[in-house]
């Protein structure tokens, strides 16, 4: 087991593990300066049907965090569905049949890192993106308990997730999600109109886990959007005084579209400051 990685001039690490019969790829991003024993690790999960490089670190803004902070970073890769596209199988009509079960898979691949690279259990968290939000939203219903707090971005909690599963854990959750998303639709998709599934509005997704969390009050304030000239800015929903210290956040980016919301803000100093919270020392 390493106490310690050696600096490495290539942070991005390719490595892969097998769990539940299937070979598992990965990206690890290190700082440079190596890991200190039982640093936090943090999960990024890409979104549906990239195939050329679909978890590649560049796509998302967490580098400079974790070269300051010292925490790990894994990308892992989705596997091919039954349409030919890299994805993580949250029940999307077009994965009806499909085996692979991504959410056992994800929590035995965190084991295995958390162990390989000597990693802390305790504060291992999720974030991912539309296809990887999803994900996340399904690994805070699942009552999982490898992953600490979730953060999903442009992600979507699926009609079926909030219909059938009973979650009975508290779990901090973030969402930052644009207001203008034509993919995740910040409305909603009760009937399936667009072919994904039926998915919740984001605002009522949200609000299911300020409920379940018991959280007592809502705290607003604005962050001023990166670019002046776009009209874009991000309404702060901070529900605080749940049980166990737990908080919703709810990143509401006005007049934004589907991405990863670097372009809007720094969101993977944001994800950061949420998860820091819930560091046990």
């Amino acid at each position: 087991m390493l106490a310690c990685l050696p600096a490495l001039a290539q942070r991005h690490v390719q490595d892969s593990c097998k769990v539940n019969g299937r070979m598992r790829h990965f990206i690890m991003t290190i700082p440079s300066a190596g890991l200190k024993a039982k640093a936090p690790l943090v999960m990024c999960v890409h979104g549906y049907g990239r195939s050329d490089n679909p978890a590649n670190p560049a796509d998302y803004d967490l580098d400079p965090v974790v070269e300051r902070e010292g925490f790990a970073v894994f990308y892992p890769v989705g596997l091919r569905d039954t349409t030919g596209n890299n994805s993580f199988n949250v029940g999307y009509p077009m994965q009806r049949g499909w085996k692979v079960d991504d959410l056992s898979d994800l929590c035995k691949m965190a084991r295995y890192i958390q162990k390989k690279y000597n990693l802390s259990a305790d504060n291992t968290f999720a974030t991912g993106m539309s296809n990887g939000g999803e994900m996340c939203y399904l690994l805070a219903y699942s009552n999982q308990t490898v992953f600490k707090a979730v953060a999903p971005i442009a992600g979507l909690t699926m009609r079926w997730m909030y219909e059938t599963m009973k979650p009975v854990r508290s779990i901090p959750l973030m969402e930052v999600h644009g207001t203008e998303d034509r993919i995740s639709e910040w409305t909603g998709d009760l009937t399936n109109k667009y072919g994904w599934g039926a998915y919740m509005p984001v605002p009522l997704a949200v609000n299911f886990w300020v409920a379940h969390n018991r959280c007592l009050e809502e705290k607003t304030d604005t962050i001023a959007g990166k670019d002046p000239t776009n009209g874009h800015y991000t309404i702060c929903h901070r529900y605080t005084g749940g049980k166990n210290g737990t908080q919703v956040w709810l990143y509401e980016v006005v007049g934004a579209p589907h991405r990863w919301h670097s372009p809007d803000l720094n969101v993977g100093e944001e994800i950061w400051k949420f998860f820091s919270m819930y560091i046990k020392k």
